[in-house]
């Protein structure tokens, strides 16, 4: 059965891959759909082949050299105009009704399938090299009892890869065996869901047995029983059945794509999923091809001028009907008619079809190629600029297609990824407080920052930064409340320890926090150096100590909290616990109360500046009292019932009469510029919602720093309702504070509901009272979205200042994004910098990847790219209004233009009896649109600035004409059609008006036809190139050459095309015969001139003046600030309030339950030895 591939892209120099356009094949999605289980046997080939899955062979690329031809050019003409000029091209075939040369249509038509083909052509090559790359990737497969080096493309369902420490997962693959003790497997998941922290694989003690024994794997013949391919990520439901017994597979057990494999030397598993039915496949979403709302407007506005253009030529074929009929037949005897015509109805048949051809360019087609080259231009400026440039990765800024140019210009809703794209993924220790003392403080501007020397640590972490030396001298001085405080940091965690060479120590954390305290502590001197299950090796000052570990109390999302206890060398029993301010106050013993006055002043200076926070403390323990609290917790850990109650209250009997030693601050660094990048979008009236899979607390603690959040807002409501009724409480509850009368059923959302519950439609602005903030996780998400609350939802969300979604998959990523296309009529951006973020990327108008640490998935995916998020701003408020503008100046006029031109056409009609004889030269009417205009307003497409880039982010403000879309729209093009008639009207009559019954010097008439045409083809491109003059505001030397320059061309051709020497060898095809040389020196040719640029351009001018007065619009005054001010002025800046915050303890809030019972459980003990050196004191 035929299985179709789907399109995927990789990367393969830094084993990272992301997923473009799938495209399954009916075959493929009906044996899917049917598929209810899911069967496979290991290591048969055979058997597998039977169900017909796909194995991993990637094809993104559309076209081979036999089919690119045929294919692309079905594709050219599915565009509307395309396919119209081809019919035009036919037409034009028929002598009967061709009024025009064949070549005023083949050639415009050829240019532009040619330009386009081309471009096809050179993206597709690009795609078949990235195929060839990633489908020879190597991995490696068991066959027939031995581990060979095959290609990814060759993976199949029921194989047994390898794979090795530090190696991508290539499919959905079930663990079967590890270098790790009991089949453990550490891997990182940051392009599934965000998270950089390590998580455990188990598995089962069957296969775990066979560990690397080749004979055993090969003979391995376990059936899988399994779930349908699908996309829940943290589902997995399957049975082994193995030598007559089965075996439940689970989460646990399943390694999925996009994984990557950590401190694991090798683990082989068992592939359940492959292709596009792996689960992050499935996540990827479908790609759609995007086009901007002013290509759907410029579609719209083709089929009214194409309704226009029938109804003239109705218009026209009935006056002619209406001629034959009272004047024609008078002379028959002199021009007799043809055969084919029996009666002027049939003769006004054929005149319509010669006027849909003549009037053909009102529908123009180089306008397609013109925007086309235009969005390219653009594109190049945004891969130029150097200030999107990232030097420390020698990178610039891409944009990866052309086509959404000026869409940038447009953008109201940003749905950003957290990690990695607001973050830079780095955990920093940043300060400290330590019993009353307050360490890491900013230096005085004066002082410049000077790193902390820590070579006298021989084991230090080279790339660990401090700046207060005060900490270190306090720390040799043997300061007994420093010492002790980060003796607690290096016991009290579930850190592992790896270390391949000697002092040069890898830690593997559950969390990034928990590694950044460990490594401070590591720095100033108390190393974490290795763990069994029952020790814990420090080397304190350079004096390396094995501490007995008696218990670890984990982390849970309850307690806030972890602890161990420890028995010291100097057999001594002492707990350690860190964990939040809110829980750890209440611990206290009460000779702690002003020591922790101090400590939380410090704590509220910390969350003042967005620092995760913890409180450190301890307690020494009686040996009496903790044997009695050691079989209290063993009889907890063996109970069955209500264990995790049991262990709690265990738990709290020990944690208690704490004695403060200080608390923490970790900085989640962001990336640079971020905040002054969200506070100037925020400014340009553009919405910023983080969705991320991290955790809330996390979440929420970026988006203060980040300025998403701020402590001034009104409220911040958190939805995290698990069921319908509790969301839609929640839902309604913010929107009665934020707008009250939203609830009504007068509201005119709520009628609309209730009258049409089933029909679509846009929601409206709506404005609240106030600043709020919305926080919500995936599950209530979930909930809202299957629940049919997404209105009450996104009403909610949209009227919110910022938006937090955590929790996420990347599904629902794109769901959120989605929800807002539908119902509100915005340009939406994604942007993201991992294989989680792929999904809505896709989906978004406009998807931006981040080059980032997760690999470069989003980047591939991406229509633009670049390295940092604070290159945001350039690119919406810089490159995408001057690209917005410029696109709406482009229309504007190209419209114009073409109306003036074509229109011509209709007066002069009622002047030669409706006979579709052209006012134009034929030579004219194929360079008009392709030569004369072409380089003025490219010019002005590609170089025009209303303001320079200072001033557009010195106000962002400009940018919101762009979201309501005011300078290019229905009422615009209305305009222009105006314009363009009046235009017309006047190029055709006061030409006529001039040379009506006038005479030359030499006494003979100028009126014929061949001097009018001449007169009305040069006033008309004097007037439009005037009128494009007007429109300039920014003149450079290129645009005075362009438009300057293509007025003189036009001269020089118009010489040339009607000298004696083209038009005595080609009579046939040049006609106008010394027309130029004597009519030019005739005065009534320049008055006419004058007088059309004249009549043309004045109500222009009056229009330019009067519009800011009469009818302006919010960004005018803005221009008249700019244009009174010579420079920009810096902006203020704003100091910093330090006040209490309820923000404090993200990393304890966030923190999920670490790795403590599998240390204690003895299962790591294996790998730790296999790791650990000998130990110098």
């Amino acid at each position: 059965m035929k299985y179709t591939k789907p399109f995927i892209s990789e990367i393969p120099w830094n084993y990272s891959w992301c997923y473009s356009a799938m495209q399954l094949e009916s075959q493929s999605e009906e044996r899917q759909d049917k598929e209810q289980e899911r069967y496979l046997q290991a290591n048969n080939r055979t058997f597998n082949t039977i169900f017909g899955y796909p194995n991993n062979t990637i094809k993104t690329s559309k076209y081979s050299i036999f089919n690119f031809l045929p294919l692309n050019l079905f594709e050219q003409f599915q565009r509307l105009a395309n396919a119209y000029f081809l019919i035009l091209l036919f037409l034009q075939l028929i002598p009967e009704i061709s009024s025009l040369q064949w070549y005023t249509t083949v050639i415009p038509l050829m240019v532009v399938l040619s330009i386009t083909g081309v471009k096809d052509a050179a993206d597709d090559v690009k795609r078949h090299q990235s195929d060839k790359q990633v489908n020879n990737r190597p991995v490696w497969i068991l066959e027939n009892g031995k581990v060979k080096e095959d290609k990814w493309m060759n993976v199949q369902v029921g194989d047994i890869v390898k794979l090795e420490n530090n190696q991508p997962v290539t499919a959905d693959i079930l663990l079967l065996s590890s270098s790790e003790p009991y089949g453990l497997t550490f891997i990182e998941t940051a392009e599934l869901d965000g998270e950089t922290n390590l998580k455990v694989k188990q598995a089962i003690s069957v296969t775990s047995e066979m560990e690397d024994n080749l004979k055993l794997l090969a003979a391995f013949d376990g059936e899988v029983k399994c779930e349908p391919p699908n996309n829940k990520l943290d589902k997995f439901a399957g049975i082994l059945f193995y030598k007559g017994k089965s075996y439940s597979l689970d989460h646990d057990k399943l390694l999925l794509r996009g994984c990557i494999i950590r401190n694991t030397d090798w683990c082989y598993g068992l592939v359940i999923y492959t292709g596009q039915d792996t689960k992050l496949m499935q996540n990827s979403g479908k790609y759609t091809f995007k086009r901007t709302q002013i290509d759907h407007l410029m579609n719209v506005l083709v089929l009214w001028i194409f309704l226009f253009l029938v109804i003239m030529c109705f218009v026209l074929a009935t006056g002619h009907g209406i001629w034959e009929n009272k004047k024609g037949y008078h002379f028959q005897i002199f021009m007799p008619r043809e055969k084919y015509i029996s009666s002027s109805a049939v003769s006004s048949f054929l005149i319509f079809w010669s006027y849909i051809i003549i009037l053909n360019t009102m529908v123009p087609i180089s306008l397609y190629v013109s925007v086309e080259i235009i969005r390219l231009g653009n594109s190049f400026y945004i891969n130029w600029d150097q200030k999107m440039f990232y030097a420390p990765k020698n990178t610039p800024a891409q944009a990866r297609t052309t086509t959404l140019n000026e869409e940038l210009g447009q953008v109201k809703y940003v749905f950003s990824d957290k990690t990695g794209t607001l973050t830079q993924n780095i955990m920093i220790f940043n300060k400290c407080s330590i019993n009353g003392t307050l360490y890491g403080a900013s230096c005085n501007k004066d002082e410049k920052k000077r790193k902390v020397d820590f070579s006298y640590n021989k084991l230090a972490d080279p790339q660990f930064l401090f700046y207060d030396k005060t900490l270190v001298e306090a720390v040799k001085k043997g300061d007994h409340w420093v010492h002790l405080f980060f003796l607690s940091l290096s016991l009290c965690h579930t850190v592992m320890s790896e270390e391949k060479e000697e002092g040069k120590l890898v830690y593997q954390a559950q969390s990034p926090d928990e590694g950044a305290l460990v490594t401070a502590a590591r720095n100033f001197g108390f190393v974490f150096r290795s763990r069994t299950s029952e020790t814990i090796t420090v080397v304190k000052m350079g004096e390396t100590k094995v501490y007995r570990l008696l218990a670890i109390l984990d982390f849970n999302s309850v307690r806030k909290r972890m602890s161990v206890i420890v028995r010291t060398p100097e057999d001594q029993v002492m707990l350690f616990c860190k964990g939040a301010d809110t829980i750890i106050c209440e611990l206290l013993h009460p000779s702690c109360r002003s020591l922790n006055e101090v400590t939380m002043e410090h704590l509220d200076d910390f969350a003042s500046e967005g620092l995760r926070t913890l409180m450190v403390a301890y307690r020494e323990l009686d040996d009496g009292f903790f044997r009695a609290w050691s079989k209290k917790h063993s009889e907890a850990c063996l109970s069955v019932e209500n264990r995790e109650d049991k262990l709690s209250d265990v738990y709290e009997e020990i944690e208690k009469d704490l004695m403060l030693l200080g608390a923490t601050a970790i900085e989640d660094k962001l990336q640079d510029g971020v905040p002054e990048t969200i506070i100037t979008l925020n400014k340009a009236k553009i919405k910023i919602w983080v969705l991320t899979g991290d955790k809330q607390e996390t979440a929420v603690n970026i988006a203060y720093s980040s300025h998403i959040f701020e402590d001034e807002m009104d409220g911040v409501f958190v939805v995290e309702g698990k069921d319908v009724e509790t969301i839609q409480k929640e839902l309604r509850t913010a929107r009665n504070k934020m707008k009250p009368e939203s609830l009504l059923e007068s509201d005119s959302v709520n009628t609309y509901v209730t009258m049409k519950p089933n029909m679509s439609f846009k929601l409206p602005e709506e404005v609240p009272n106030g600043n709020y903030g919305l926080v919500i996780n995936g599950y209530s998400l979930a909930c809202a979205l299957e629940g049919n609350l997404e209105l009450e939802l996104l009403r909610t969300a949209c009227m919110c200042k910022g938006v937090v979604c955590c929790r996420m998959t990347p599904l629902q990523k794109a769901q959120v994004v989605e929800l807002v296309k539908r119902y509100k009529k915005v340009v939406t951006l994604a942007i993201g910098d991992g294989a989680n973020d792929v999904s809505m990327i896709k989906v978004a108008h406009i998807g931006v990847g981040i080059s980032g640490q997760e690999g470069m998935q989003a980047m591939l995916n991406s229509d633009f790219a670049f390295c940092q998020f604070c290159y945001l701003q350039r690119l919406l408020l810089v490159h995408g209004r001057w690209s917005y503008n410029r696109m709406c100046k482009f229309l504007s006029y190209f419209f114009y233009k073409n109306f003036a031109f074509t229109i011509v056409h209709f007066w002069y009609a009622f002047f030669n009896g409706f006979s579709a004889q052209t006012v134009y030269d034929n030579w004219f009417i194929a360079c008009y649109n392709m030569i004369y205009t072409s380089l003025p307003v490219l010019g002005m497409s590609l170089f025009d600035q209303d303001v320079n880039e200072t001033w557009s982010l010195r106000f962002p403000e400009l940018y919101e004409p762009g979201q309501h879309n005011l300078y290019f729209n229905k009422k615009e093009f209305v305009k222009c059609l105006m314009h363009g008639i009046y235009s017309s009207f006047v190029l055709f009559f006061v030409p006529m008006a001039i040379i009506y019954n006038s005479e030359r010097g030499d006494g003979k008439d100028i009126s014929d036809y061949q001097s009018f045409s001449l007169i009305v083809q040069t006033s008309l491109i004097s007037v439009v190139t005037m009128q494009i003059a007007l429109k300039i505001t920014y003149w450079t030397v290129i645009s005075h050459f362009f438009i300057w320059g293509s007025l003189t061309f036009y001269f020089c051709i118009l010489f040339l095309l009607y000298s004696d020497g083209l038009c005595l060898v080609f009579p046939n095809i040049f006609q106008f015969l010394g027309v130029a040389r004597n009519t030019m020196n005739q005065p009534q040719m320049w008055l006419s001139i004058i007088l059309s640029i004249i009549f043309c351009v004045l109500p222009v001018i009056g229009h330019q003046f009067l519009k800011p007065l009469c009818w302006p619009i919010s960004v005018d005054k803005i221009f008249d600030r700019i244009h009174c001010m010579k420079h920009p002025q810096p902006l203020p800046i704003q100091a910093k309030l330090k006040h209490a915050s309820a923000r404090r303890s993200a990393y304890a809030f966030s923190h999920k339950q670490g790795f403590g019972a599998l240390i204690t459980s003895g299962k790591t003990t294996k790998a730790l030895k296999k790791t650990s050196f000998p130990f110098k004191k």
